[in-house]
């Protein structure tokens, strides 16, 4: 006989998948507002739909239904006296302004990785993977967008000092690498930060390689440079001093072989410093962390799968703690330290070869 049904409990759960969709349209929206600018315009003080399509150079009907939306999630709150509509600060500093708590450039990955959804489920059903060519050139101006203010906000002043020793380090002078740099930003910050020393940043992606050079130049950097490569080929001489693997190794078709490489091209007193995506290896724990579904969601379509499409281990975005305590042993490093990172995503792992 089939288990008897508590519907209660099957209308909590239907109300409960409902949320899941209208949080996915919500998204759409936040990417939309984002990239019109109505965020913005919004914080100017509150406004009429028609005085906010005006402020934003768009069309009234389209952003009276825009505001529909975000005023009944919760996101704008309506004046019936008025009509007038307003962003509170507390909803304004999360979705404007240059610092990490803006998290308004996350929601373009909404709408990037549904285009994907059909490859990946070609690729659920025959294997393989999604290559990273087909996420190109979007996904490097998405993660430019996202990670851009968390650098400019937290890197010096958040994530290096956390480090023991670190910034002595980058103070005093050393050689630099940054593998899987992406647009560079996190280098060029150094640079201009630490003078005395010299970084150098890998990446695979061309058109990522072309920006982080041309802020270089913009910045004036001449200890700063950035060089197309495969980091499983990262030169093991000269030796470096730090080597810094920034939400990166997950990716990577062959992590094991790049940890590898990145131990042996240390020098005897090296750093090596990784920033990822903090997990526990494990789902029943994971279950306990708010942002793991995001993250095993970002995995399936885009960081487990753009590594399988190279024949590669498919670690996934939430390989988490104990494996990468285990794949950090492997590759040699000694000294493994987990520390906090000054946002809740992410966890710091310190290493010596």
């Amino acid at each position: 006989m089939p288990h008897e049904i508590d519907i209660k409990r099957a209308q909590a759960f239907a109300r409960q998948v409902f949320g899941f969709y209208t949080g996915g349209i919500v998204s759409l929206l936040i990417h939309i507002g984002y990239k019109h600018g109505l965020f913005d315009a919004a914080v100017k003080g509150p406004a009429t739909s028609a005085e906010l399509a005006a402020r934003a150079g768009l069309n009234e009907r389209y952003v009276r239904e825009w505001l529909g939306s975000l005023t009944t999630a919760g996101i704008f709150t309506h004046d019936a006296a008025t009509g007038a509509f307003a962003l509170p600060a507390e909803h304004a500093i999360c979705l404007t302004g240059d610092n990490r708590l803006n998290v308004a450039p996350v929601s373009g990955f909404i709408p990037h990785l549904g285009k994907v959804v059909p490859r990946v489920m070609e690729a659920m059903r025959d294997g393989g993977g999604v290559p990273y060519s087909e996420f190109r050139p979007e996904f490097t101006e998405l993660m430019d967008d996202a990670w851009r203010r968390i650098y400019d906000d937290a890197l010096l002043g958040g994530f290096l000092p956390r480090v023991a020793g670190l910034t002595a380090r980058l103070e005093a002078g050393a050689r630099v690498a940054d593998i899987g740099c992406g647009t560079g930003h996190a280098v060029n910050l150094m640079a201009r930060a630490y003078p005395r020393s010299t970084f150098a940043g890998y990446e695979i992606a061309e058109d990522a390689i072309a920006r982080a050079r041309a802020e270089a130049d913009a910045m004036g950097l001449a200890n700063a440079r950035f060089e197309v490569l495969d980091v499983t080929r990262l030169p093991a001489a000269p030796k470096l001093d730090v080597i810094f693997a920034f939400d990166t190794i997950h990716d990577q078709a062959h992590p094991a072989a790049v940890l590898k490489r990145a131990h042996d091209a240390l020098a005897p007193d090296g750093l090596f410093v990784m920033v990822d995506v903090k997990g526990t290896s494990d789902v029943r724990e994971d279950v306990k962390n708010p942002f793991a579904p995001f993250y095993y969601g970002v995995s399936l379509m885009h960081c487990m799968t753009v590594s399988l499409a190279e024949g590669g281990a498919g670690l996934g975005t939430m390989w988490g703690e104990k494996v990468a305590r285990r794949m950090l042993a492997e590759a040699g490093f000694t000294g493994v330290e987990v520390i906090d990172a000054p946002r809740p995503q992410n966890v710091i792992y310190s290493a010596r070869p």
